[in-house]
C-alpha cells in the first residue's frame, strides 16, 4: 500500500518482471523501433537537390540523417527549457 502511495505523483509507470519501467520509455522503445523498421525498409536511391546541385544517395541515408538532425534539435530544445 505504502508503495502505490509513493507513486502516486510520480510519472506514470508499467511494472514488467518486478521492474518498473516509465511509460515514456516504452514510448520511445516502441518509436524507436519503428523507425530504424522504416529505415531499413527504404533501400532505393534517391536524387535530393541540394540548393545548386543535384546528389544521389540511398533513401535509408538520407532518413538516418534527418532522424538524426532532429534528435539533435530535440535535445537542444529540451536543454534549452531545462535550463530556464
Amino acid at each position: 500500500m505504502a508503495r502505490n502511495a509513493a507513486h502516486a505523483h510520480g510519472p506514470s509507470t508499467l511494472t514488467v518482471k518486478g521492474r518498473d519501467i516509465r511509460l515514456r520509455t516504452i514510448g520511445f522503445v516502441v518509436l524507436a523501433a519503428v523507425a530504424i523498421w522504416f529505415i531499413a525498409a527504404n533501400t532505393g536511391s534517391v536524387t535530393v537537390t541540394l540548393w545548386v546541385s543535384d546528389v544521389t544517395l540511398p533513401m535509408w541515408g538520407i532518413l538516418t540523417v534527418t532522424l538524426l538532425v532532429g534528435a539533435l534539435l530535440g535535445l537542444i530544445i529540451a536543454w534549452r527549457r531545462a535550463r530556464r
